[in-house]
């Protein structure tokens, strides 16, 4: 027993010989630390390409995806959403495809590039206040020379050739900011200019026909995630409904108590912002008459002469107080005149930020915030948003939530 004991120590004991069982030794401890090193890696670009899919919509290159997988590997996530979000794609095809719903009245996705999607899109790109969309002077189209026809108040040839061409919208040489006051043939001030809701586009979908209650109404769907039933409230005064808004539809007075009130004494007094607006069919653009409401407030006087009579833009807010308090209104002012200031009423509200982050989080997510825990990052990320009001940062967020909570 001795020698057999002997013999197994001989060896490890001679120079210049190592046992096996300690090369082993040597060895094991690396050999896993590199298999986990190699599983994490693995995990990693799973999550980038997760995370680059869903933002992008279309597959990492390797490079791309290595890139990616080490920043998460690094703990930056925010850096591998900044790299996915570099892509050109990510401007020219999944925030137009994000945006373009908001322009049209059917909500569609399948409509053409206009001042309205440039608008938002360049915003976003340029990482400017998200507020903007509803309160700047501001609209984005082609460098001037990038293609043959230049902003028309009358057309979207513009843009179409934007379309067209392929345009890189990503590319702040091609896509360039402009002020709507300078525009030549502008019809609207630097004080009057109210983001998207002043461009061309919003005007053909919104003001057309109508009494531009309809711009309100998707102003609301849009910004605060709510329509017009979700905004009923029948505690706040009607004195500032319109004359053309029937008291006693079919001889009924409870038809307009139980169906027509809620909406209109809130949503009447907001619309009061777009008096002077107007879409021209024979010009095919937006006109703005100011100091002179246009007559569609107007008609109808004789279907309850008691109504209220539009004599400016003066807006106010009734939903400050009541039950729709709760939208969280912070604007400077409760009333105002103009579009512009009843736009930084929307913006500055809380419900705008949560549904900014709503809407995204469906985008990326591909699901609503169905949970106590999704429901707690919308609210995080929007206080977040609230900072800046970084739409980037938005995307880049909620990307990171949903890559660790699919």
């Amino acid at each position: 027993m001795t020698r057999l004991v002997q013999n197994k120590r001989t060896p490890t004991s001679s120079p210049g010989r190592v046992g096996t069982h300690t090369i082993l030794g040597l060895l094991l401890p690396g050999l896993l630390l590199g298999a986990v090193a190699t599983a994490d890696i693995e995990v990693s670009k799973v999550k980038a390409k997760w995370m680059h899919d869903r933002l992008v919509g279309v597959p990492p290159s390797a490079q791309v995806l290595n890139d990616m997988a080490q920043a998460i590997e690094n703990a930056n996530a925010r850096g591998a959403a900044d790299i996915a979000m570099s892509n050109p794609v990510f401007y020219n095809s999944a925030l137009r495809n994000f945006v373009t719903p908001w322009t049209n009245e059917e909500q569609t996705v399948y409509a053409d590039l206009n001042d309205y999607t440039a608008t938002v899109i360049g915003i976003i790109r340029d990482d400017e206040p998200f507020t903007d969309v509803l309160t700047g002077d501001v609209i984005y189209t082609g460098a001037q020379g990038v293609v043959p026809s230049d902003y028309s108040h009358t057309d979207n040839d513009h843009y179409l050739e934007l379309q067209e061409r392929h345009i890189d919208l990503s590319d702040d040489t091609l896509l360039v900011k402009r002020e709507q006051s300078t525009l030549p043939d502008s019809q609207i001030m630097a004080e009057e200019a109210a983001g998207v809701m002043t461009t061309r586009a919003a005007g053909m979908a919104f003001f057309r026909a109508g009494t531009n209650r309809r711009m309100f109404r998707y102003l609301a769907m849009n910004y605060l995630c709510r329509d017009m039933e979700d905004l009923w409230d029948d505690t706040r005064p009607a004195d500032r409904i319109r004359q053309d808004v029937p008291r006693s539809p079919g001889g009924d007075s409870d038809i307009f108590f139980s169906t027509c009130l809620g909406c209109h004494t809130g949503m009447d007094p907001m619309t009061q912002a777009f008096a002077y607006f107007e879409w021209d069919d024979e010009q095919e653009r937006v006109v703005h008459t100011r100091g002179e409401v246009q007559e569609k407030y107007l008609i109808n006087a004789s279907t309850f002469p008691f109504g209220y009579i539009t004599t400016d833009n003066r807006w106010d807010n009734f939903w400050r107080a009541g039950p729709r308090s709760t939208l969280g209104w912070r604007g400077p002012t409760s009333g105002g005149y103009g579009a512009k200031t009843m736009g930084a009423e929307v913006a500055g509200s809380r419900a705008f930020s949560l549904c900014k982050v709503e809407q995204v989080f469906e985008q990326i997510c591909f699901r609503p915030p169905g949970n106590p825990t999704d429901r707690q990052a919308v609210s995080d990320i929007a206080t977040l948003f609230e900072q800046d009001y970084s739409m980037q940062e938005v995307f880049a967020q909620t990307a990171i939530y949903c890559m660790d909570n699919p």
